[in-house]
């Protein structure tokens, strides 16, 4: 039988277990960065001081991260956009 030391086996556990958790890092990470979804949908634009801004919790009246101010947004043409 191999006799081993219980400072020794609590040593080669948490060597091991960081090794595995280090490895569980890696491999996540090789995945890639999430992707951003850009929909059109989601993007406003500050009508007071032209900021572009990210909202994707509101449809219709959205709160610019800027200024503050409060934008509506707009009926996009057919074959046109509201940000040309």
């Amino acid at each position: 039988m191999l006799k081993i030391e219980f400072s020794a086996a609590i040593a080669w556990y948490l060597i091991l277990t960081t090794c595995l958790v280090l490895l569980v890092l890696v491999f996540e990470n090789r995945k890639g960065p999430k992707q951003f979804s850009s929909e059109k949908s989601f993007l406003w634009q500050c009508s007071i001081c032209t900021y572009v801004y990210i909202d994707s919790r509101h449809a219709n009246i959205s709160q610019c991260s800027r200024c503050g101010s409060y934008n509506k947004k707009e009926e996009v043409e057919k074959g046109g956009s509201a940000y040309a």
